[in-house]
């Protein structure tokens, strides 16, 4: 049985009260807008393997929708198991432009609009990726938890209400959620319009990190370079100090450490992602905000936490992250930097992997590196009308997408000084903003006025609050 919307519900009381003191052409216009708002819900309901909730909206001139689809578990075996995908949908109008969001992880609970929803004042289509609670088969079977399963879920959504929608569309993403993007574009490249590509690493050479090690050498200014650097070194230094502020707060809150086996690794862990949690997230004026390294264990252990976030090494906080965790340790590759700065004070650097991350019930077996460089090899050769935006100061950045003599109508920008949050045109120098919104308004066929960018970082970035190292 199809649950029943909120504007639904709302919509037969206005027309119950049509009759009852109001103007003949008040009644018209109530009657008229009743059955043009009803037509959206009505047309998304009839769509086979469709529920649909029509939630409060929070933006004007939007309607929200909550989507679930059914999809295959296994997309070469569409008559096997299934299971509900979430799909949040902000609508505007069927003829307008959509934008399809990817995060490459839970699809955020509220409105939101992306950038380039605001550059084409479109409707907006945001996916829950593939086993992330609750768009998770169950029993999970692991094995197709892969970008090509992934994009080709994207593929039916997109398929399914093309035939709704008819204006252009164009993907967007960011971190994950950017190469989620690129993995829908290289598969399905006739899909969509175009592409906007936030801040997305693209790791080809999994056994070669030799550009991180370089980044972290070279990022931000000697002072603070060193100073972020000093500081992840005390942290190994005070080691017991640490752990013993650690257990207090992991006995308060009831954290466990079942999937990193004990509170050192964990520890340990969040010490080796500290450079790189800093400037993935911080500027270099935020530099002046770090304690000293001769400072207190309590202030020393507030900045490690403040930066690297603590309770993310627990279960509680990987358990939402196996999906992706299990996805970097058989297909996307992870960095590994060189630790030199931090040994011979380290315990457990060889636990700096995705398969830490993940349970040892769950098998997993690296393709060394074969889908990535599949991906790499059609974005150099084959990209069309894609439009990728990197951070200066990001790690994620230093192994970026690159374009070849086969790309078209296609660029690679980078936003001065700015980190994993330049998830932003608006943030490219003048010229090169300008250049930029105007090929995503070509593409999504588009000559109005954009409307106004409503986002919030919690919404349109999930890696804000939790931090996992992608």
């Amino acid at each position: 049985m199809r649950r029943v919307s909120q504007g639904a519900v709302a919509l037969l009381l206005a027309a119950g009260l049509a009759g009852t003191g109001l103007t003949s052409a008040q009644a018209a216009t109530t009657t008229q807008a009743t059955a043009q708002a009803g037509d959206i819900a009505a047309r998304l309901d009839a769509v086979p393997g469709m529920e649909v909730t029509e939630k409060p909206s929070t933006i004007p001139g939007q309607r929200w929708f909550w989507l679930t689809y059914r999809q295959p578990v296994d997309h070469r075996k569409p008559s096997g198991r299934w299971f509900e995908q979430r799909i949040m949908l902000q609508h505007v109008s069927t003829d307008r432009p959509t934008v399809f969001y990817t995060s490459g992880y839970h699809t955020p609970e509220t409105m939101f609009t992306a950038e380039p929803t605001a550059l084409v004042n479109g409707n907006q289509v945001s996916m829950e990726y593939r086993y992330f609670s609750p768009s998770r088969p169950e029993p999970a079977d692991w094995r197709k938890d892969t970008i090509w399963q992934a994009a080709t879920d994207q593929h039916r959504i997109i398929e399914a209400l093309d035939r709704i929608y008819t204006g252009k569309w164009i993907t967007t993403g960011a971190s994950k959620g950017g190469m989620t993007a690129v993995y829908h574009k290289r598969f399905y490249p006739d899909d969509v319009d175009g592409s906007v590509v936030y801040v997305a690493p693209n790791d080809v050479r999994n056994q070669d990190d030799r550009a991180y090690d370089a980044f972290f050498e070279t990022v931000g200014s000697p002072e603070c370079n060193a100073h972020v650097k000093a500081l992840a070194r005390e942290f190994l230094k005070r080691r017991p100090a640490m752990l013993e502020r650690f257990a207090a707060a992991a006995k308060e809150n009831g954290w466990t450490f079942e999937i990193l086996r004990t509170p050192d690794r964990a520890f340990e862990n969040s010490v080796m992602d500290f450079e790189w949690a800093f400037w993935q997230y911080s500027l270099e004026s935020d530099c002046a905000d770090l304690p000293a390294a001769t400072a207190s264990d309590d202030e020393i252990y507030a900045a490690l936490d403040a930066v690297s976030g603590l309770s993310f090494y627990t279960d509680q906080g990987l358990e939402p992250y196996v999906p992706y965790y299990y996805q970097a340790g058989t297909q996307l590759g992870w960095p590994k930097p060189e630790f030199r700065n931090l040994r011979p004070l380290l315990r457990h650097e060889s636990s700096y992997q995705p398969r830490t991350y993940v349970p040892r019930d769950i098998p997993m077996r690296f393709d060394h590196g074969r889908a990535m460089r599949d991906i790499d090899r059609w974005v150099r050769g084959n990209a069309e009308h894609m439009l990728f935006v990197y951070g200066e100061n990001d790690p994620w950045g230093a192994e970026p997408f690159r374009l070849g003599k086969g790309a078209r109508d296609s660029d690679v920008y980078v936003a001065p000084g700015q980190n994993h949050s330049a998830r932003l045109i608006a943030r490219l120098p003048a010229e090169q903003r300008a250049d930029a919104e105007s090929d995503v308004r070509r593409w999504a066929g588009v000559q109005d006025e954009p409307r106004t960018l409503r986002t919030g970082p919690a919404a349109d970035d999930p890696l804000q609050t939790q931090r996992p190292r992608l």
